[in-house]
């Protein structure tokens, strides 16, 4: 990834104020990017993107990638090198509380925002963010390849997979490298994310800061279930080099892309809640009860979750550099800034430089 390729780049995101669009917004915004945000409110109080000062780093449209009208003028408006698709509703259990708005801001954002980029002139990259979960789950003990069916028992899970079809249809047929589109399209999938300033409801990172600061025990449920855990930097990194392949190179690289962790960070949840509470106790921000729980009549999570990355890793020369140990410490510090009231954009800052220096 070359900080010189983004400099000066017309770059849109949707989603920027969600968790992974703030970090998102942040690094491009340093490497020198003109960034073009569309996207609603920030979708939790607090929230990573006021409490970095991101507003000042882009340009924002407050809007619903379900309004295909005010999504294309945006887009259109911001004439865009290289678009990058995160705005999603991103909960599993909120999924089952919410199925229509989750199939119709999961899906139908998807198909609007590829048809605002067919139509916006200019457009060279597009990447598009699903998830680990689209994968039809086997509870298998080892990764899902790019080339395995979709699928998805939940709504969230359905609605990324249709997402990936739809990804691929609109690439079959309006982004091949022929006639006037010459976009190359690819998706992404990456792991359980972790890192600082995710803030979102029903969310075990989120869940158990929000437990420390009530001095409450936090109730886990599904401790033995076991999930690709990776640093927010990771996928992000995975995402920035693709595109930079996507606008260089072409159709080349317009496929779906795994980015996970390594195997020996694939832990089950209660591996990773007492190795945070290890983390919190060292940067002296105290330290959460856990009960765990696991409930026969809950409502369905998968168990067994894994992701390979060979294709990443044999043709982008991607792989993750950071063991969850380290990502869990990162973790702990930023949310220790947060409780101690420090500079969180500071802090967010030094863990990009930290980062990158590891890569």
């Amino acid at each position: 990834m070359s900080n010189q390729f983004w400099r000066g780049k017309n770059v849109f995101i949707t989603g920027h104020t969600g968790f992974k669009g703030s970090w998102l917004t942040l690094w491009l915004s340093r490497m020198g990017a003109n960034l073009h945000g569309y996207s609603l409110a920030p979708p939790s109080e607090p929230n990573m993107f006021e409490l970095t000062h991101l507003k000042s780093a882009v340009y924002s449209t407050v809007g619903d990638v379900r309004d295909l009208k005010a999504l294309t003028a945006a887009m259109t408006a911001a004439k865009p090198e290289i678009v990058f698709h995160l705005a999603a509703q991103p909960l599993v259990r909120e999924s089952y509380l919410s199925p229509v708005d989750t199939f119709a801001t999961n899906v139908m954002g998807t198909v609007n925002t590829l048809e605002a980029a067919r139509t916006a002139p200019g457009v060279r990259a597009i990447v598009v963010v699903t998830s680990d979960k689209c994968y039809e789950n086997r509870e298998w003990l080892w990764g899902y390849r790019e080339d395995n069916p979709m699928g998805g028992h939940d709504p969230y899970s359905a609605s990324k997979g249709a997402a990936e079809l739809i990804t691929a249809s609109y690439r079959r047929s309006f982004f091949n490298g022929h006639g006037d589109n010459q976009a190359a399209v690819a998706s992404v999938r990456a792991g359980n994310v972790i890192g600082g300033g995710d803030f979102a409801p029903d969310r075990l990172v989120p869940d158990f800061i929000r437990a420390l600061m009530r001095k409450e025990p936090v109730t886990i449920r599904n401790p033995n279930a076991v999930r690709p855990w990776q640093f927010v930097l990771e996928p992000l990194r995975g995402y920035l080099n693709l595109a930079e392949c996507l606008y260089e190179q072409g159709q080349a690289y317009a496929e779906a892309w795994n980015f996970g962790p390594t195997e020996t960070d694939a832990q089950t949840v209660a591996q990773l809640c007492a190795t945070l509470n290890h983390s919190l106790q060292k940067y002296e921000a105290g330290s959460v009860e856990i009960r765990l729980e696991s409930k026969p009549t809950a409502l369905h999570e998968a168990g067994q979750l894994r992701l390979d990355i060979s294709k990443a890793r044999q043709r982008l020369d991607w792989m993750p550099k950071m063991e969850l140990y380290t990502a869990l410490e990162l973790t702990a510090d930023w949310y220790a800034t947060y409780l101690r009231r420090g500079d969180l954009r500071a802090r967010s800052d030094a863990q990009i430089e930290f980062f990158q220096k590891m890569t």
